[in-house]
């Protein structure tokens, strides 16, 4: 695979990061500052989608976003085309509190721009092909002794000292 490919597979994992992890900007990090948001219930700049973004996950007690089969198609020296499949995870609370698992899946068709030999998302559309939302059932993730994902900078991520 070629670095050209592999630099645009590390966007996708990135902005899924940023998602996850409530990292705003490291999300926009992947967009250059000109680029086009398109997602349905959010168009605009990448600045304005991160804000989006981490305003509507805040009340999400996590996420979990798992990329798929990511095609690319480097079309000339600095511009590629991309659809990315994703499904989506969160942790979500009715009026009433209770917990429900919301799970969204569908695909990102992308237009990446390489400029000064870094390459970024210069367009961005989500399409969703399906959602689910359920009545959640880990009771055992809050009993269990599990080691539980968190948000930056408290998820064991960004504790590389440990990782020794």
């Amino acid at each position: 695979m070629s670095a050209d490919r592999f630099a645009i597979q590390d966007l996708a994992a990135l902005y899924m990061r940023g998602l996850d992890r409530l990292d705003g900007a490291l999300l926009e990090a992947q967009f250059w500052p000109d680029a086009r948001c398109e997602y349905g219930i959010f168009s605009g700049s990448p600045a304005d989608f991160a804000a989006f973004c981490m305003a509507a996950l805040e009340s999400h007690e996590r996420n979990h976003h798992m990329l798929g089969q990511h095609l690319v198609d480097v079309s000339g020296p600095d511009e590629a085309y991309g659809e990315v499949y994703y499904q989506a995870y969160h942790r979500v609370f009715d009026d009433a509190g209770a917990a429900r698992d919301l799970f969204i899946a569908g695909r990102y068709v992308d237009r990446y721009e390489r400029r000064g030999g870094i390459w970024k998302i210069a367009y961005r559309s989500e399409l969703v092909d399906w959602v689910r939302d359920d009545p959640a059932t880990d009771g055992m993730v809050q009993t269990a002794p599990f080691i539980l994902g968190q948000r930056k900078p408290a998820d064991p991520l960004y504790d590389r000292e440990a990782m020794q």
